[in-house]
């Protein structure tokens, strides 16, 4: 279990995952020491599995997100999950229960693209495309308590 300072700083960090030892110590009330320590704690009980880095796909030119439901044909699965590894564009891929074995989401540069990119899966798998207009929600962690 956490206490309410390793949740202070997993939250800062959410916040700003490039905050300083001392911007920590200060939102914590712990030396800058002391939440070094909890930090490599926490990493070393696998809390923390990484400080990340988000950029926002636009400026690397990707206009379009889509979630993409794949149902491989039958026979097809382990090859649907080769393709979705060796294509980047598929950023997130969650294997799932249900109809659908894959929910993916892919960036794309525009409709043209994301028809290549379909057109090559359809070998192996139908596919359901659903176009992202906007993410209220970016990714969070659920309630610490």
């Amino acid at each position: 279990m956490l206490d309410g300072i390793d949740q202070c700083l997993i939250n800062a960090l959410m916040d700003d995952s490039r905050r300083s030892l001392k911007a920590l110590a200060q939102i914590s009330g712990l030396s800058a020491p002391s939440v070094a320590e909890r930090l490599r704690r926490l990493e070393e009980r696998g809390v923390i599995k990484a400080y990340t880095l988000e950029i926002d796909p636009k400026f690397l030119g990707y206009q379009l997100q889509a979630i993409v439901r794949i149902r491989p044909l039958p026979g097809k699965l382990q090859e649907v999950e080769r393709q979705i590894l060796a294509i980047a564009e598929f950023t997130d891929c969650d294997k799932v229960t249900g109809d659908d074995c894959f929910i993916a989401r892919l960036q794309v540069r525009d409709m043209e693209q994301l028809d290549s990119l379909l057109d090559g899966l359809n070998h192996f798998a139908e596919t359901n495309t659903a176009i992202i207009k906007k993410s209220p929600l970016k990714r969070r962690l659920p309630p610490m308590t």
